[in-house]
C-alpha cells in the first residue's frame, strides 16, 4: 500500500473507534483547496470496505446563505466570506443536532446548492443509529459548531499551497487565472487567516492531516 491509504487506513480506524449512542458526526475541517473532500471522498469509500454501518456524506458547502441574505459585510470582503456566507443555524438545527443526542436522527444534506441558490426540493432522510456522518467544510469548529462534532479532523496546507491550488483550480469558472489568484488574495485568504488566528482549529481537532503532499499526508492524532 502507499502512504496515502496507509494514512487513510489508519484515519478509519480512528473513526471506527469512536463510539456514541447515536450516529458519529465527524467534521473534516480545513482551508481552501486543502483537499477535504477528496479526503472525505476517499475515506468514505474506506469505511464502506470496512463498515456494514451506513455512511453519510455531506459536503457543508450546501449549507450557504442565500447571497442577498448575506448583509453583515462587503459581499466581496474577508469578513463576509468567514462570518457570514455560511447558514451555522441550518448545519446545526437540520443536519448535526437530529444525528446528536436525544435526536429524531431525521437530517437533511443541503439547503442550497453550493453557489447559495435555492434547491427545488430539500429532502429528509433518516440516519440508522449508528450510521457514520463524514461532512467536509470550511470553518467547521467556529463556536457555533464546534461541540456538535463528535470527532474533528483538521486538513493543514499552507496558506502559499491554498493559493497555488485554489487558483488553479478556480480559474476554470472565473475570467481568468489572475482574477482568481486576487480573489483568494483578497477574499478567501484573509478570511481563512481571521478563522486560523482566532479559532486554532489545528489545535481544537483532534486529528490533523497535513496534506502539503497528497501523496504522502502525515496524521497527528490525539485520542
Amino acid at each position: 500500500m502507499g502512504r496515502r491509504t496507509d494514512a487513510l487506513t489508519e484515519l478509519a480506524g480512528v473513526v471506527l473507534d469512536v463510539e456514541r449512542g447515536h450516529p458519529v458526526r465527524v467534521g473534516i475541517d480545513g482551508c481552501s483547496a486543502a483537499g477535504k473532500t477528496t479526503l472525505a471522498d476517499e475515506l468514505a469509500g474506506m469505511l464502506r470496505a470496512r463498515t456494514d454501518r451506513e455512511i453519510i456524506r455531506v459536503g457543508i458547502d450546501y449549507f450557504k446563505r442565500a447571497p442577498e441574505l448575506r448583509t453583515a459585510y462587503p459581499i466581496e470582503s474577508p469578513e463576509s466570506y468567514y462570518l457570514d456566507t455560511w447558514d451555522h443555524d441550518a448545519i446545526r438545527e437540520r443536519l448535526l443536532v437530529p444525528l446528536g443526542p436525544g435526536g429524531d436522527r431525521r437530517y437533511t444534506t443541503a439547503i442550497r446548492h453550493a453557489n447559495g441558490q435555492s434547491l427545488a426540493e430539500s429532502s429528509v432522510h433518516t440516519a440508522s443509529a449508528d450510521a457514520v456522518l463524514l461532512a467536509d467544510g470550511a470553518f467547521l469548529q467556529v463556536p457555533a459548531l464546534v461541540d456538535h462534532w463528535d470527532l474533528r479532523i483538521y486538513v493543514q496546507v499552507s496558506f502559499d499551497e491554498v493559493l497555488r491550488r485554489g487558483s488553479a483550480r478556480d480559474q476554470a469558472w472565473m475570467p481568468s487565472a489572475a482574477a482568481a489568484e486576487e480573489r483568494y488574495r483578497k477574499r478567501y485568504i484573509p478570511g481563512e487567516r481571521m478563522y486560523v488566528d482566532q479559532i486554532r482549529p489545528r489545535a481544537l481537532a483532534q486529528v490533523v492531516v497535513d496534506n502539503g503532499e497528497p501523496a504522502r499526508p502525515v496524521l497527528t492524532i490525539r485520542r
